[in-house]
């Protein structure tokens, strides 16, 4: 029973300890149906959230585009918070068309392939203090492995359709998240080397301290932060980086032969791992959880203290700044043509992280970086 325990959720606070323990420990004395029961439901508690999130962000990302074209956006189905919703029935109950050519196999596996890993990556995402799913010591090194598996998805869709178009797309997207992962990873490099640890949460607490948002890591780490977020914005093929699906050239890219419920597939791994970078900016660079307030700033008023003090809210108000900004690009940015998109990762962001990695190294050998300070 000990090794079965080993799979419990991290340590959650006070208040959800006392409901989800008790619980916990009555499927986990059923055996083994009782454990798999509660992997199922550790599941279930992050696939639902993102899911939802995902039909919200949709409608926010149309309703923002309208309001900075000048126009409604959408606004009947539900006064238009539930469009999203429609148009994911509208997907599942659509017919799914495989091109006679395709490889049938592969062709059905590929959304697949690349949906598991824009969900699995949450399972070392942090909510709050001790929230998490899995408080893994080498969360970050997990975040890499299953951020970068996506590309595999797209790769496979292109192959198996046995179209030019859709294998030209899935071409692009292979040479662009290889380019932009290697400036994500160097930048990740900066934050482990001013942490000093893999684990997520323990990253957010050495952001911690007195002075507020001037301990975040976004100011000593500011060139990794930018290169990281912007990134973030091509890895998940998002305008103006977004060549791998460039409707003016290529049509829909990887997904062009792919339609109904195996289109909603892909549309909400795009949409999931857009959520994740933005959670991950927010961890990584701007303290996760932690109030951007200064503690002498903080009035010691019951209510005030615990709304301005540290919290989920913030975590949730800094994703949604950055999942604005995906939006935000979008409205604002032509397309980079695949050249520029290159030039950009090969020759200014992997030599800018590299530089600030012996700057970090430099500003903590020397003590002027401190962790949690």
């Amino acid at each position: 029973m000990n090794a079965i325990a080993s799979l419990e959720l991290a340590s959650l606070n006070p208040l959800m300890t006392h409901a989800v323990e008790p619980f916990r420990d009555f499927l986990l004395s059923l055996g083994t149906i009782g454990m798999l029961v509660w992997i199922v439901l550790k599941i279930l508690a992050i696939a639902v959230p993102v899911i939802v999130s995902v039909a919200f962000y949709v409608v926010w990302e149309r309703k923002l585009i309208g309001w900075m074209h000048v126009r409604h956006g959408p606004m009947y189905v539900g006064w238009g918070v539930l469009q999203a919703f429609a148009d994911v029935f509208k997907l599942l109950f659509k017919e799914v068309l495989q091109p006679a050519v395709a490889y049938p196999l592969l062709f059905r596996l590929a959304p697949l392939i690349a949906l598991v890993p824009a969900f699995a990556a949450w399972a070392v995402v942090p909510f709050d203090a001790q929230v998490v799913l899995s408080n893994a010591n080498a969360g970050l090194l997990y975040l890499l492995a299953m951020t970068s598996m996506g590309v595999y998805g797209v790769i496979l869709a292109g192959w198996a359709s046995n179209s030019k178009y859709a294998f030209l797309g899935a071409m692009r997207g292979a040479a662009q998240v290889v380019s932009y992962e290697i400036a994500m990873g160097f930048a990740l490099v900066g934050v482990l080397i001013a942490a000093g640890s893999l684990n997520l949460s323990d990253i957010v607490n050495a952001q911690g301290g007195n002075g507020g948002f001037t301990e975040w890591f976004m100011w000593p780490l500011l060139p990794l932060f930018v290169v990281y977020f912007i990134s973030g914005v091509a890895e998940t093929n998002r305008a103006p980086f977004d060549v791998v699906e460039g409707e003016s050239e290529i049509v829909a890219g990887h997904m062009v032969e792919y339609s109904g419920s195996q289109f909603a597939l892909f549309f909400l791994a795009e949409y999931a791992n857009m959520i994740l970078v933005s959670f991950l900016t927010a961890t990584f660079f701007v303290g996760g959880w932690l109030s951007p307030i200064p503690a002498a700033f903080i009035p010691d008023v019951p209510v005030l203290s615990t709304v301005l003090g540290d919290g989920w809210w913030w975590l949730l108000a800094k994703v949604f700044f950055f999942a604005s900004c995906f939006i935000w690009f979008r409205a604002s940015f032509p397309r980079y043509r695949y050249d520029q998109i290159m030039r950009l990762g090969w020759k200014v962001f992997i030599p800018i992280t590299i530089v600030w990695i012996f700057v970090t190294a430099l500003l903590v050998f020397s003590g002027i970086l401190q962790a949690g300070q």
